[in-house]
């Protein structure tokens, strides 16, 4: 049996320390961590922490960017914001621009977003190094317990050919976020050949389940039993697609 157990946390800001604030609340509920345990963060408290905030009075659009928020009908700060989080644009129309960012992921706004953001203008902006904060997090959370847990930092993503939005791993310490299933013989005995099923997103989404979308009174959750992972080093950007191999771009 899977358990995914929901943390509620106090708003989270810069210099906060996100692995006492999680022991203090297992703590609070009477539990704690487990040998095994994943341990699911919304990247937003994580950012905050980490002071990846910006004041939208304090931005000066560039020539370029006011140009290109008047096509997209967009604040020209915040277009400001997500060209400088971007190595490129992927797709520009009115509402909508979608990036690669300095990471590599290819998503709206560069995750650059207003929402759950204390302070009227301010915006939160991805972890410069997602996989370092994971990796962070998860020493931290060993040196408080003694336990062996994986981290995983999520962001709300969109799909192609897909509605709606779900969590994807962008940050990951601890598991291999990439199940390949090539070589192993299905219900049937027929050998898979191409199965590879990205396990660190799937739990994301499954954590998603409880820290929801509009409140940030959860952002974390553990995930307890999922004893079909593979443990060892992965990073979020082993779940990136080349894009040699992107048939979408």
């Amino acid at each position: 049996m899977i358990q995914i157990i929901p943390l509620t946390l106090p708003i989270v800001k810069e210099g906060d320390d996100i692995a006492n604030l999680i022991c203090e609340e297992l703590a609070r509920k009477d539990l704690s961590l487990m040998d095994g345990d994943i341990v699911v963060i919304a990247h937003k408290i994580v950012s905050r922490s980490e002071g990846r905030t910006v004041d939208l009075s304090s931005v000066k659009p560039s020539f370029f960017a006011e140009n290109l928020a008047k096509e997209i009908c967009k604040d020209p700060r915040l277009v400001e914001i997500i060209l400088r989080e971007s190595k490129k644009i992927v797709r520009a129309r009115k509402g909508l621009l979608i990036v690669e960012t300095l990471h590599g992921f290819v998503c709206a706004n560069a995750g650059v977003d207003q929402s759950n953001t204390p302070g009227h203008g301010k915006v939160t902006l991805l972890p410069v190094n997602p996989d370092a904060s994971a990796e962070r997090l998860r020493k931290k959370l060993f040196e408080l317990t003694d336990k062996n847990v994986a981290v995983i930092i999520s962001d709300t993503h969109g799909r192609p050919l897909r509605r709606g939005v779900i969590n994807v791993a962008i940050g990951i310490s601890g598991l291999k976020p990439l199940r390949n299933y090539a070589g192993e013989r299905d219900l049937f005995g027929y050998v898979m050949s191409h199965t590879v099923v990205a396990v660190a997103d799937l739990l994301s989404s499954a954590a998603a389940l409880v820290i929801g979308q509009s409140s940030e009174a959860v952002p974390v959750a553990i995930i307890r039993g999922a004893h079909f992972l593979e443990r060892g080093k992965g990073t979020g950007r082993d779940l990136i697609m080349p894009e040699e191999d992107d048939l979408f771009r």
